[in-house]
């Protein structure tokens, strides 16, 4: 089933459990109970689902389709070949740094993966790349649009939190851009290693590397815009909101898909895949948050940040623990649904192995405040969802990946991506040990 149903199901037969509870299980009572259960659930949908600051998801996933219609996509893959393309598997590093530029105005990592499994898989293929480790650059290279702002992900980690919209996207931009950095490094050490495993593509000139760069220039654009509309870096309020900011971000992109010749049947095409995927996020929202909803009636919350903080553990290790934890969740269930359903009990844990929201840096456990620690556990737990959307069975980008190409199968995706795990976890583990990469950017707001 899916999740978003399982879920909604799973809380409203909870609710009722509950409420019956209350009577006694009298038979009498039953239909009360639920009849409550079916109110209190049905004001889910509706009240969690129309908040302002969801309308961030539409926005930015918006803007990755416009700017692929657009023709961003190809200009940023052309002038990243030809200014890393010598390198050795440069083809492979090019394509990591394009999916991390399209990711700065694209909110949603399947729609990379899709986007560049149609660019780059033939171009390294043409080069001689192994057709396994081609599709696996494109679908690890598209989990980076999870961390590096606009980021749906991060927004909905927000809003469940209830923490600064604005902060959340800042933190996740040098973190982004040390996995990127963490992937080309892994991509030219086995190049190095391997023979044949990734020629490099040279014989472009500095003025043929140079004339690549304007074409690509729009998407610096966007996301100087976006970024100076959530975060005045003059002093000062900030001047808009971030719902503003990503409405004008994709107000500018469609300027220049229309600039570009883009026709109506592709507007159409754009608006239909940002209805769709938005539509499946949302259901798996209001679902999610109906089971939300019976766990904190039954004060599992509460009952496990007890446990937690009891346990005769240091507070690192027990951090440690949790993210392990989400990284075996995540063979079983997709990036959102996941940290909908574990969120609401394990971030109040998290805060409370921490000192509590309110607690001051010289008192945490972690040595950061308690809106810090927030941040940088968010960030954090978006890196691990990140990790989960390559991983086996449910690694969401890699079936994208291969549904693309009819010649690469599931299978082949999924070994393509081995090595990446170790990439990621080695930028995991960095990022848990010096947590100033995350916390300087949004630290300076």
């Amino acid at each position: 089933m899916r999740v978003a149903f399982a879920a909604g199901l799973a809380g409203v037969v909870g609710l009722i459990w509950i409420f019956w509870a209350k009577k006694g299980y009298d038979p009498s009572d039953f239909m009360w109970a639920l009849t409550v259960a079916a109110k209190t659930a049905g004001q889910v949908p509706h009240s969690k689902v129309s908040i302002q600051a969801l309308s961030l998801i539409p926005t930015f996933i918006l803007i990755g389709y416009l700017a692929y219609h657009a023709g961003l996509t190809k200009a940023l893959f052309e002038a990243a070949k030809r200014w890393v393309g010598w390198l050795p598997g440069g083809m492979a590093v090019a394509t990591v740094f394009a999916t991390a530029g399209f990711a700065a105005v694209s909110g949603a990592s399947v729609a990379t993966s899709a986007v560049f499994a149609r660019i780059a898989i033939p171009e390294m293929l043409k080069v001689g790349y192994n057709k396994q480790f081609a599709a696996g650059v494109v679908a690890a290279g598209g989990t980076l649009a999870s961390l590096i702002p606009p980021s749906a992900i991060l927004v909905i980690y927000a809003i469940i939190v209830e923490q600064d919209v604005g902060m959340l996207l800042l933190a996740g931009f040098v973190p982004g851009a040390f996995s990127a950095l963490i992937y080309g490094g892994l991509i030219v050490t086995l190049a190095l290693t391997i023979k044949d495993f990734g020629p490099p593509v040279g014989g472009f000139t500095w003025g043929e590397r140079f004339k690549s760069l304007p074409p690509a220039s729009p998407i610096v654009f966007v996301v100087f815009i976006i970024i100076f509309f959530i975060y005045n870096p003059f002093g000062g309020d900030a001047w808009g909101t971030p719902t503003e900011g990503g409405a004008l971000g994709a107000f500018v992109v469609y300027m220049m898909a229309v600039y570009k010749g883009m026709r109506w049947k592709q507007l159409k095409d754009a608006l239909l895949e940002t209805a769709k995927l938005t539509v499946m996020i949302f259901t798996i929202i209001w679902g999610v948050l109906i089971y939300v909803r019976f766990l904190g009636f039954a004060q599992l919350p509460s009952a496990f940040s007890d446990w937690i903080v009891s346990l005769d553990q240091s507070p690192m290790l027990t951090l440690v623990f949790i993210l392990l934890a989400y990284a075996v969740l995540g063979m079983f269930m997709d990036a959102i649904g996941m940290l909908l359903l574990t969120l609401p009990v394990v971030y109040p844990a998290v805060m409370a192995l921490n000192g509590g929201e309110n607690v001051l840096a010289v008192d945490s456990a972690f040595g950061m405040s308690g809106q810090m620690c927030a941040i940088w556990f968010g960030i954090l737990v978006v890196k691990m969802a990140e990790f989960c959307l390559i991983t086996p069975p449910i690694g969401l980008n890699c079936f994208v990946v291969a549904g693309v190409h009819d010649n690469i199968s599931v299978q082949d995706v999924f070994r393509g991506v081995t090595p990446f795990f170790v990439a990621d976890g080695i930028t995991i583990a960095t990022l848990v040990a010096f947590p100033s990469i995350i916390l300087w950017l949004p630290s300076q707001m």
